[in-house]
């Protein structure tokens, strides 16, 4: 199931939040996955880290419950571009 659904150019690209953790880190970093809603072969998807990180999983799916469409947007068209 998608987290997020948003609209770029014309576009439909699903958002899912991604924690990741790296061996000598304690926090857990974000890390979002967007692809295209499509189901074609023409199907688009990246991942791009956010700026936001916690002590737990939880922690981190919570605090990034706050993240605007905006933003999302604001992500997407800076990878696009």
């Amino acid at each position: 199931m998608t987290w997020r659904t948003i609209a770029h150019d014309d576009q439909v690209w699903h958002v899912d939040p991604v924690a990741e953790r790296k061996a000598h880190m304690q926090s857990w970093q974000l890390v979002l996955s967007f692809h295209t809603a499509t189901t074609d072969a023409g199907r688009r998807s990246f991942q791009a880290a956010f700026p936001m990180e916690a002590t737990s999983k939880s922690a981190l799916f919570l605090q990034a419950q706050s993240i605007s469409d905006k933003a999302l947007g604001q992500v997407l068209a800076e990878r696009l571009s």
